[in-house]
């Protein structure tokens, strides 16, 4: 995974007593979510109310790595920035903090497809775009 540039996008989570699984800490399938989470976060915080409506992104691919475990009530730091872009294809990366250490819980590398939101169609990424990300 490359390293974070300065530009990235972050947010907090919290974990709650949901995301706890019967070993005692946070879910795999939870983290994955968190993924998701901060992916959408970005787009909603880069991206005007127009290009909201007018695109939509679905995932193509999910890689992540689980590095330490996470606990009920740690606040962990979702940070994201993208990566390569392809036609309407591009890899958005993700990794999950524990807030104040910093220490790394998990890193994603995610690929992300453009589509229509009228024709729900692959859409080539456009400049305008890619200077919100």
């Amino acid at each position: 995974m490359p390293s974070l540039p300065s530009d990235k996008f972050s947010i907090e989570i919290k974990v709650h007593e949901a995301d706890i699984d019967a070993l005692g800490h946070v879910n795999n399938v939870v983290y994955l979510r968190w993924v998701q989470e901060v992916s959408a976060a970005h787009w909603a915080a880069a991206a005007p109310p127009e290009l909201q409506e007018k695109y939509l992104w679905v995932v193509l691919r999910h890689e992540i790595d689980f590095h330490k475990t996470a606990f009920r009530n740690d606040i962990i730091k979702g940070s994201t920035w993208v990566g390569e872009h392809h036609g309407a294809k591009f890899e958005r990366f993700v990794t999950l903090q524990r807030a104040g250490s910093e220490e790394l819980l998990a890193s994603a590398k995610t690929t992300w497809c453009l589509l229509d939101a009228k024709t729900m169609r692959p859409k080539r990424i456009e400049d305008d775009v890619l200077k919100l990300l």
